[in-house]
C-alpha cells in the first residue's frame, strides 16, 4: 500500500493548510481541505455545494475568500 494512504483509503491530514491548485478545479480551495483534513476532496466539494444551496450562497462567499486569501 502506499506511504500516502492508510488502510483505510484516506491520505493522512497535512500540517498546515495550503490551496491545492494541481488537484483543483477552480481555485484548489476543497482540494487544499481534503489534503488538510486527510477527507476524499469529493465529500469536501460536496459539503460546499450542499452548504451553498442551504446558507443561500454564504458558503459560496466564504470558498471565494478562502481561495483569495490563501496561499
Amino acid at each position: 500500500m502506499s506511504r500516502n494512504i492508510d488502510h483505510y483509503g484516506v491520505r493522512p491530514a497535512k500540517r498546515g493548510f495550503a490551496l491545492n491548485r494541481r488537484d483543483g478545479k477552480i481555485m484548489g480551495v476543497s482540494a487544499g481541505i481534503a489534503d488538510w483534513t486527510g477527507m476524499p476532496t469529493t465529500f469536501v466539494r460536496i459539503a460546499f455545494v450542499l452548504g451553498a444551496l442551504v446558507s443561500f450562497g454564504t458558503a459560496a462567499l466564504i470558498y471565494l475568500a478562502i481561495g483569495l486569501i490563501a496561499d
